[in-house]
């Protein structure tokens, strides 16, 4: 088992994030090529002003139309995407991590604190799937893709829950843990999590668009 969770700490994890990398730079090299080949005009018309101006925009809970017409569903959306950056980053087991492979020391977010954002992050997923099951809206444009990309968030959310509550054999958790998440990492660039990556482009094409040719606004 210690060579295993060895492997997966060490090569399996490098190896993880050189698939993001370089899967984010093949993505984004293949986005501008098309946008020269399919769309010429739009480079002509990106503006830093009306780019930074619809992110900030689409950042802020409840500055868009689209985010006022369900609070609900606007507070979960906004919760879930942040933890699911913050709780990865930030929790005590990763930042030693963060420190042990990269040198990077920060504060980290107590282990209670993260435990219980750690159940939240679960409960929102089951949120977001039974949203995907009852509306008949949503349910309608949910693709197998979707649920692939929830699943690959859901599992290294839950794995490290059962791991740090040490539910069933710890040992396997853990590497399942490290494991689902190096899935993650990778899967980000070819997935439909890959807006976390590119959605920063193509809302600064959409307000660029919207700002500097139709003079209106995105949101």
């Amino acid at each position: 088992m210690n060579t295993i969770y060895e492997f997966v700490t060490g090569p399996l994890a490098w190896l993880a994030w050189l698939a993001f990398i370089a899967g984010c730079a093949w993505r984004l090299a293949g986005m501008y090529k098309l946008a020269k080949s399919k769309d010429t005009s739009s480079m002509a018309f990106m503006s830093w002003k009306y780019s930074l101006r619809s992110i900030a925009h689409w950042l802020t809970p409840f500055a868009t139309l689209g985010w006022r017409k369900n609070p609900a569903l606007t507070v979960a959306t906004f919760l879930f995407h942040v933890l699911i950056f913050a709780v990865p980053i930030f929790l005590t087991a990763h930042v030693m991590l963060w420190d042990q492979f990269f040198g990077i020391s920060f504060p980290a977010i107590p282990d209670p604190i993260g435990d219980y954002l750690t159940i939240l992050v679960i409960a929102l997923c089951v949120f977001f799937a039974v949203r995907r099951l009852q509306d008949p809206n949503v349910r309608y444009i949910t693709k197998k893709a979707d649920w692939i990309a929830l699943a690959i968030v859901f599992a290294p959310f839950l794995t490290g829950f059962l791991a740090f509550r040490q539910i069933l054999d710890y040992d396997t958790m853990i590497i399942l843990h490290i494991v689902a998440g190096e899935i993650m990492l990778v899967a980000i660039p070819w997935t439909r999590l890959s807006h976390m990556v590119f959605a920063v482009f193509t809302r600064s094409y959409m307000g660029s668009e919207f700002g500097g040719v139709r003079h209106a606004r995105d949101w």
